[in-house]
């Protein structure tokens, strides 16, 4: 046996040992967090009785004591409440057809200003279909056919985009949504009917 193979088989051996001592370390470090969590558990966070918790009793919730100011958001305290925009993206006119006092008709002629209110909302959401369409040609010189190069990850006649696959692992790596339920989410705000949980996998 030469020098190289035995240094190939010591390293391998060497690999082998630190997969498993790496293994053994993910093991005892679950079960120190789950040990924490049960020396934790007292009568506040858990189902155990009161006379459980002994000498230990939990700390109470607030130390804090009453300020004496007003509850909510104090003189000076800008707030974060929605603010009108100058540019929204739709506007909806709404017209009086009569006059509220008399009953007499109205024109737009006689209109003297105009009381705004603005209503934030997400747009109905929806599947946009985009189509790719390579042009075939006939070159005129010696009458060999070329296709034109469709975008990188068009691939299919039919597919997904890029967009949605996207959302689709937010929701189950980001969001920890399992993958049967991400299918219906988007099936159901998008009318992704085809989506199934193997392609949420992949």
């Amino acid at each position: 046996m030469d020098q190289v193979t035995a240094l190939e088989q010591l390293l391998a051996t060497a690999l082998r040992r630190i997969a498993e001592l790496e293994a053994a370390l993910a093991s005892m470090a679950q079960e120190n967090a789950d040990l924490r969590r049960q020396l934790a558990k007292n009568s506040s966070n858990s189902s155990k009785p009161p006379s459980s918790d002994g000498l230990k009793k939990p700390v109470p919730r607030s130390l804090r004591g009453k300020s004496g100011k007003k509850s909510g958001g104090q003189v000076g305290h800008r707030g974060d409440t929605l603010r009108q925009t100058a540019t929204p993206d739709f506007v909806e006119r709404h017209e009086a057809e009569a006059c509220g006092t008399c009953q007499h008709g109205l024109t737009a002629g006689m209109i003297k200003a105009v009381e705004r209110r603005q209503v934030y909302d997400i747009p109905v959401p929806r599947l946009e279909v985009t189509e790719h369409q390579a042009a075939i040609y006939c070159c005129g010189h010696c009458r060999a056919t070329t296709t034109a190069t469709f975008p990188d990850g068009v691939n299919a006649h039919v597919q997904y985009g890029k967009r949605i696959r996207a959302a689709a692992v937010y929701c189950n790596v980001q969001q920890l949504i399992p993958e049967d339920r991400v299918c219906q989410l988007l099936r159901d705000l998008f009318g992704a009917t085809s989506l199934c949980a193997a392609s949420v996998t992949n």
